[in-house]
């Protein structure tokens, strides 16, 4: 049976970074310790506030989303970002004219 793999000693954090840009933390899982993290209060607000959104599927033409990426890129916002935008807008309105 292999041995299994032991995570070396660094001397320094570049040096740590470059060992786990290339090797899987699964083969050295029951070898690492928890840690306690602090995270920004503005950071963990927008992934709250991210967490309240739904993946969709929307299906376009081409022609229909090489034109928003147009559209967005002269507003240098992401398309995704535009189209949401529209969709929010579109609701406001259709909810105005009840």
């Amino acid at each position: 049976m292999a041995e299994k793999p032991v995570v070396p000693e660094f001397k320094s954090r570049e040096e740590e970074a470059e060992f786990w840009d290339t090797h899987s933390a699964a083969d050295y899982w029951d070898q690492l310790e928890p840690v306690q993290v602090e995270v920004d209060p503005e950071l963990a607000d927008k992934v709250a506030e991210r967490r309240k959104t739904k993946r969709i599927t929307l299906r376009l033409r081409e022609c229909q989303l090489e034109a928003v990426k147009r559209i967005a890129a002269k507003k240098d916002i992401p398309y995704q970002t535009l189209i949401r935008s529209w969709v929010a807008e579109a609701i406001r309105r259709e909810e105005r004219e009840k």
